[in-house]
């Protein structure tokens, strides 16, 4: 009987895996050939093995612990698939990691149950850091991080006794500048010592709140210590030059830094030992082991089986919808874009070419990039992307990912109604605006995205209308509409507002003729 248990155990693991990999092959592509290479989460491809032997290390425990499946499990894959849709029809990665998490710890608790479960969960909780975070909140965090690094880094030069000055990301040192990219935002730091705190605190047999302390101490302790190695290629710059900033120095005080903050995460593990002692505390879960009884292996019952089989019905139904339904009819664009006019009201234009290496990664169907000046010698350069089906990896990307990206800072941003001049109808529309600054040069932008009749606020709200469209109308094309106007330092910012406001009254109803609508003949 065992043996047949045995047996039955491996061929529900067998047809797990393979419908698992069916399912999120994509996702699973993405993460080990794209997200893993990048070097802000290249150390996120060694979590898999780390998660490896902590369960090992629970070995003992769970063979104890007799399995009790339990139905509830069910729950959590539901989500998991509901979450897979939406990811897979959005165009969200993030979203799709998340599920086939979420659908790897309901298939656990399903035919382990909860009691075993519980043994693993900080494996299971800690399988999380395996995934990078959602693009836009990673773009906003290495943004703030430059800023504070590169701020911390300015204060240590100065009191080293160097003249040194800020302007947003770019460092001034009299003698030479020196720019914080994304590189050097810490954030490749923070996230594997973030890592490495959370398996301190978790061996760590100590009170909750200094385990949670040493958690999140990993961060303050990320941005300081990458202002310091900052701070350390301005100071030697000026004796060794740009080789400071580059090559084996550069990779070297990488190295040097993350070895220092992990030196210090120990050092405040050591400071709360000697100085804050605990006694009559439990043996922490990492070493503790329950005594329980050994359970021989329970039979095959009908209803083990039973869960197994909706199990495995409801992933092997995903994966056919997914492959066999389309739920992105491509929607031609109703007009070329480059037949955009050139002459907009009193705004005549030149049509810029992309790049190439641009278009390859944009992945966009058609595209318009015009730059227009009036009489007075004002510029506003006009961007339309067109998407005839939105899907992963090839889905509308929001300019308050890629500006920050290109060391522009976001003084003010927000959303406003544009009221627009129309015989026809009282129509406004919804933009997203910012004001930003780089270098001294400040810039206004606008930009929306017109999905189908709608335009959303926003990016969550853009993905859930590509989700809801692609079930209910089978259509996922967008767009998305930029402007940019330069502000000159003499030249009021509500000057620069009226003219794209005056601008964008012009333009949308032209653009209306060649975008699709809601409904389409």
């Amino acid at each position: 009987m065992v043996t047949q248990n045995r047996l039955f155990a491996w061929i529900r693991g067998f047809l797990y895996v393979t419908v698992l990999i069916l399912l999120y092959k994509d996702a699973l592509n993405r993460l080990v050939n794209v997200d893993w290479t990048r070097e802000d989460y290249s150390s996120s491809g060694l979590i898999p093995l780390v998660v490896l032997y902590l369960v090992w290390e629970k070995r003992r425990q769970i063979t104890k612990q007799p399995s009790v499946p339990s139905w509830q499990g069910i729950i959590p894959i539901f989500v998991g698939i509901a979450l897979f849709w939406l990811g897979e029809l959005s165009g969200e990665f993030f979203t799709l990691y998340f599920s086939m998490w979420l659908v790897i710890a309901g298939i656990f608790w399903l035919e382990l149950g909860w009691e075993k479960l519980r043994i693993i969960r900080f494996p299971i909780f800690f399988s999380l850091a395996m995934f990078p975070l959602p693009n836009y909140v990673n773009t906003q965090l290495t943004l703030k991080l430059k800023l504070l690094s590169s701020q911390l880094g300015v204060g240590i030069i100065q009191l080293w006794g160097m003249s040194a000055f800020r302007e947003g990301n770019v460092i001034d040192l009299g003698f030479t500048r020196l720019q914080v990219v994304d590189a050097c935002s810490g954030i490749r730091y923070m996230v594997p010592l973030a890592a490495m705190a959370i398996l301190l605190a978790y061996y760590y047999n100590a009170s909750l709140w200094k385990r949670l302390t040493i958690v999140f101490s990993s961060i303050p302790i990320s941005v300081a210590t990458n202002g310091l190695r900052i701070a350390s290629v301005g100071i030697l710059y000026q004796f060794f030059g740009p080789q400071v900033a580059e090559g084996f120095f550069h990779d070297f005080s990488g190295w040097f830094i993350f070895m220092f903050s992990l030196g210090l995460l120990i050092a405040e593990i050591w400071f709360f030992k000697k100085l804050l002692p605990e006694n009559n505390l439990d043996i922490s879960p990492a070493t503790s082991e329950v005594p329980t009884p050994i359970c021989a292996s329970e039979p095959v019952r009908p209803a083990m089986a039973g869960r197994f089989v909706v199990a495995l019905i409801v992933l092997s139904a995903t994966v056919a919808a997914a492959n066999m339904i389309d739920f992105r009819q491509k929607t031609p664009i109703s007009r070329p874009l480059n037949d955009f006019p050139l002459t907009v009201g009193v705004w005549h234009g030149i049509i810029i070419p992309m790049e190439q290496m641009y278009l390859d990664t944009l992945k966009l169907s058609d595209y318009v990039i015009v730059n227009f000046r009036n009489e007075k010698g004002k510029e506003i350069n006009f961007y339309t992307a067109y998407y005839a089906s939105q899907t992963k990896g090839e889905s509308i990307h929001t300019p308050a990912t890629c500006l920050p990206g290109s060391g522009w800072n976001f003084e003010e941003s927000g959303l406003t109604s544009i009221q627009l001049d129309s015989r026809k109808e009282n129509r406004a529309i919804r933009v997203n605006r910012a004001f930003m600054e780089k270098n001294g040069q400040r810039q206004l932008t606008y930009y929306w995205f017109p999905q189908r009749g709608r335009v959303p606020g926003n990016i969550l709200e853009l993905k859930f209308f590509v989700f809801w469209d692609a079930i209910t109308q089978h259509r996922t094309d967008g767009a998305l509409v930029r402007l940019v106007t330069p502000v000159s330092p003499s030249e009021r910012v509500e000057d620069a507002e009226a003219r794209m406001q005056g601008f964008v009254r012009l333009a949308v109803p032209i653009l209306d003729g060649y975008l699709p609508g809601k409904n389409i003949r």
